[in-house]
């Protein structure tokens, strides 16, 4: 895929010196990410693109004047590519598409690759249409992937609606759709499914990029999975995964998300390697706060340095490599011909960046966009997806089976640790009281409900174990991937106020105690995003840390341990809305022994 600048004849002229440049940047070291050298040079741009490169690191006498109508002195600053995020969700950090880019652009983030697969899974096509139209025309090149995987298991949970090869087939005609996004039925890719076998031939048949998912696949199951033809995998979490799919000839997206920090596990493990082309740095999902407080790709460019990568081949991962992996071929390198994204930055090893410059224009300088992002609305911004029959106590209640004494031996999920998203099934032995299961004595189980919130009306409750509450009721409407409605709470009547919060509210994340709403991030956009700018979401979310703290939840991330809850594809063990299920034999169990 070639980005085509206006004119080349134009190109051309400014090139020779015919005609000025339109912005000269002087005086730069620049980064080669090509050639992975470091050396003085002034470059030229015009129309958006590099028109010329005036350097001499022979020693040949290679190098020229650059007229430029605006001529910036570099100062002696690295010039490095602008990020490219390969991988993440938008709706991960709670945000609308401008939202984010008016982020991450200070920050030296020019493109990111967006799987929305998230508000697909509850609003569909038009929820994908919306993702397109809301980052279109931005200072930012926002591109968007066809989501495999709606719902993530369609025969295990309900969601607001699925997708199939002719749903594909609508998304890779729309605008800046480059292929697609991660498909996560590794059992459905593997054993050939006829649903999934559909949806990868609508991207053969294209030519388009093929993104994997395929998290702990190994030997001949992952050798499987890339003959489908799938070309990548961001669920690489130890230094063994990553070297076996790098040796498979799978591109490996380091990922360094909120909650799933894989960075410096897998580059310690492959940075020996003499080539690391296949290799890229993204970050997934990134809340509000890490954003700002953190940074974005650059961030993740730091954490990859100190695992033990130069700062050329960080800088590379997190720009050539992934323009490549996406079948751009003039994007992200500084090169004539290419297309001018870029950025100054005083320190490589930790880039924070003076200038960003995205299509040859300046948008961010010390930390600031240099113009607002004009924002839109748009119809479905206004819609409460959260359609849910009121439900009562009962809901929350596990009536016992018939016959049952005063004890009863059950399935529960049981969280392996208190910063992982893996969860086991076992089995516990609990109290009965009057023909309901009653969880009183034992404060290491906990009820747990998910209602499907798409309007079909079905609805499973369980009980999980360590998942960190002592008290009160924890729910969301952000639970990965179909989005319904989950409660993990102690008593019927603090779960009902919490659910009733968030239907009153259009979706997100609430908290109560004692009967008591103590906590609320509204999103109600899709139940996933807020309509504030990072800023003033930030004291809501952090302030929502707090709360869930204060019951107990002393997590990395305690507002994201919920979300994981209900996803089908996430070893062990998961439940939805329409029962318990064993993830390794993809089929559900019953909830008592």
């Amino acid at each position: 895929m070639r980005i085509e600048p206006p004119s080349r004849r134009r190109l051309s002229e400014a090139a020779r010196g015919i005609i000025p440049c339109d912005l000269v940047i002087a005086h730069v070291q620049l980064v080669n990410c090509l050639t992975g050298e470091i050396y003085p040079a002034d470059v030229g741009i015009l129309d958006g693109f590099f028109a010329a490169v005036s350097a001499d690191p022979d020693r040949l006498g290679t190098s020229f004047p650059i007229e430029g109508k605006r001529v910036i002195d570099g100062q002696g600053q690295y010039l490095i590519p602008g990020f490219i995020d390969s991988h993440l969700h938008i709706e991960s950090s709670m945000v609308t598409p401008p939202t984010m880019a008016e982020t991450t652009l200070p920050l030296g983030t020019t493109s990111l690759v967006t799987d929305p697969h998230e508000v697909a899974n509850v609003g569909g096509l038009e929820a994908v249409a919306y993702m397109v139209e809301a980052s279109r025309d931005l200072p930012q090149r926002q591109y968007i992937m066809a989501p495999s995987c709606v719902p993530a298991v369609p025969e295990l949970e309900g969601a607001g609606a699925s997708f199939g090869a002719e749903e594909i087939e609508a998304i890779l005609s729309m605008e800046r759709v480059l292929g697609i996004a991660e498909v996560m039925d590794c059992a459905g890719v593997i054993n050939r499914s006829e649903r999934i076998e559909a949806i990868l031939d609508a991207g053969l048949r294209r030519g388009v990029f093929l993104q994997g998912h395929a998290p702990f696949l190994s030997g001949r199951r992952l050798n499987a999975y890339l003959t489908a033809g799938i070309q990548s995998d961001h669920e690489s979490r130890t230094g063994a995964e990553a070297r076996e799919k790098l040796r498979l000839g799978m591109h490996v997206d380091a990922r360094e998300g909120s909650v799933s920090t894989n960075v410096t596990a897998v580059v310690e493990a492959v940075k020996d390697f003499p080539f690391l082309d296949d290799l890229s740095l993204c970050t997934d999902d990134r809340e509000p706060h890490d954003l700002i407080v953190q940074g974005h790709m650059n961030y993740v460019v730091a954490r990859a340095v100190k695992a033990g990568l130069s700062p050329v081949q960080a800088i590379r991962s997190a720009t050539l490599n992934p323009a490549r992996e996406l079948g751009f071929v003039n994007l992200g390198a500084v090169a004539p011909g290419w297309a001018a994204d870029c950025q100054l930055v005083e320190d490589i090893s930790h880039p924070r960046p003076s200038l960003v410059i995205v299509d040859g224009r300046i948008v961010a300088e010390n930390g600031r966009l240099t113009q607002p992002i004009q924002r839109r609305t748009f119809p479905a911004e206004g819609r409460n997806t959260v359609r849910l029959t009121a439900p009562s106590l009962d809901n929350f209640k596990i009536p016992a089976p018939a016959g049952a004494g005063e004890q009863v031996r059950m399935r529960v999920l049981r969280y392996q640790s208190p910063d992982t998203s893996l969860t086991d099934l076992t089995e516990e032995t609990v109290q009965v009281t009057d023909g309901y299961v009653d969880l009183s004595g034992r404060p290491d189980l906990k009820f747990a409900a998910v209602f499907n919130r798409h309007g079909a009306g079905t609805k499973f409750t369980a009980v999980v174990k360590d998942f960190g509450i002592r008290e009160g009721a924890v729910a969301s409407t952000v639970t990965h991937d179909s989005h319904n409605l989950a409660v993990v709470y102690d008593r019927p009547e603090n779960a009902l106020v919490a659910v009733e919060a968030l239907m009153k509210s259009g979706g997100g994340h609430a908290a109560v105690k004692d009967g008591e709403l103590i906590g609320l991030v509204p999103l109600p956009i899709f139940g996933l995003l807020s309509p504030l700018p990072c800023e003033k979401l930030i004291p809501t979310v952090e302030h929502q840390k707090e709360v869930l703290r204060s019951l107990g939840l002393n997590t990395k991330n305690p507002v994201m341990r919920i979300t994981s809850l209900a996803l089908p594809v996430i070893p062990h063990g998961k439940i939805s809305d329409r029962g318990m299920i064993d993830v390794d034999r993809q089929e559900f169990v019953p909830l008592f022994c």
